[in-house]
């Protein structure tokens, strides 16, 4: 068992690394793309969409609701590569605590 300074110290480390994380993940951002990249969406490592790009193919009369399953499907592409990058990080700035198997971060 840790002695309480040595956890407090810990958890001030801890607090430390979650703090860069998280200004990692607003600099950080990801890709998604559908539709063999006919539509691109950008996202930040929040989840925040910054960008969308649609190709002028697309955007003809009877399109409408391929279009809005492509952008629905890069949304999903660039989050589900948000949530890993988080999980990476998340993995390297808990690395030395020794938490408990199955002990998820963030909260």
């Amino acid at each position: 068992m840790l002695k309480l300074g040595q956890m407090m110290k810990q958890a001030q480390e801890m607090q430390g690394k979650m703090q860069e994380m998280q200004e990692k993940l607003m600099s950080h951002e990801v890709e998604g793309q559908s539709g063999a990249g006919l539509v691109k969406v950008s996202m930040n490592g929040k989840g925040d969409l910054k960008s969308l790009i649609i190709d002028p193919s697309l955007l003809k009369e009877d399109e409408g609701e391929i279009l809005q399953d492509l952008i629905l499907a890069a949304h999903a592409d660039a989050k589900v590569k948000v949530e890993a990058y988080i999980q990476e990080k998340t993995q390297e700035a808990m690395g030395g605590l020794n938490l408990p198997e199955g002990f998820k971060m963030p909260f």
